[in-house]
């Protein structure tokens, strides 16, 4: 049983790292180098994120600049930025690519906070997703007359506990979120 509650928890902290990793890859109005995470260049017929394929710097609050270590990609890369989902023109002068980020409208930070919110929940769902599964092993194993009336009772109140302990974790690094976003 112990190794079932292991498991569990080993879950739950992968979601909210998932959460984690989904919220630096948001555009907060400030230059931030993970919304690049997602954005691949085709290269040489591989898919190659472009944190290998260039230096990416800040060299204003508002400005990353993406310095290729090969000058021929440099096309490529920007090609793969305007089809990309961020929402941002690179300005391409022959030898490095800067992507200045506007300041948010109050409007669009409102549809972030949305957007922030809403994966919160989605990660929350995935959380009591995996207490549910964890609860279908513990009756099953008293099924199978593996564990006792005890155990199952004990299992399910730590169960409990280890959901509402991530689901807490995610509403507080949602709130900092939300938070960043209206004060920016």
């Amino acid at each position: 049983m112990n190794e079932l509650l292991k498991n569990t928890e080993e879950k739950m902290n992968k979601t909210v790292a998932v959460l984690e990793r989904d919220y630096k890859s948001i555009r907060a109005g400030r230059a931030n180098a993970s919304v690049l995470d997602r954005v691949t260049v085709d290269y040489y017929g591989v898919p190659t994120p472009i944190g290998q394929m260039a230096a990416i710097s800040t060299p204003e609050a508002r400005v990353l600049m993406i310095s290729p270590w090969d000058a021929s990609t440099l096309k490529e890369i920007e090609r793969a930025i305007l089809t990309s989902d961020i929402g941002i023109n690179p300005q391409n002068d022959g030898k490095v690519i800067r992507l200045s980020f506007p300041p948010l409208t109050e409007e669009r930070r409102k549809e972030i906070v949305k957007e922030v919110k809403k994966l919160a929940e989605d990660n929350k769902v995935a959380i009591r997703n995996t207490r549910r599964d964890a609860l279908e092993k513990l009756k099953a194993l008293k099924k199978a007359n593996t564990i006792t009336e005890d155990d199952v009772t004990n299992g399910e109140k730590k169960i409990q506990k280890l959901t509402d302990k991530f689901c807490g974790e995610i509403d507080e690094i949602a709130g900092l979120k939300e938070k960043e976003i209206l004060e920016i």
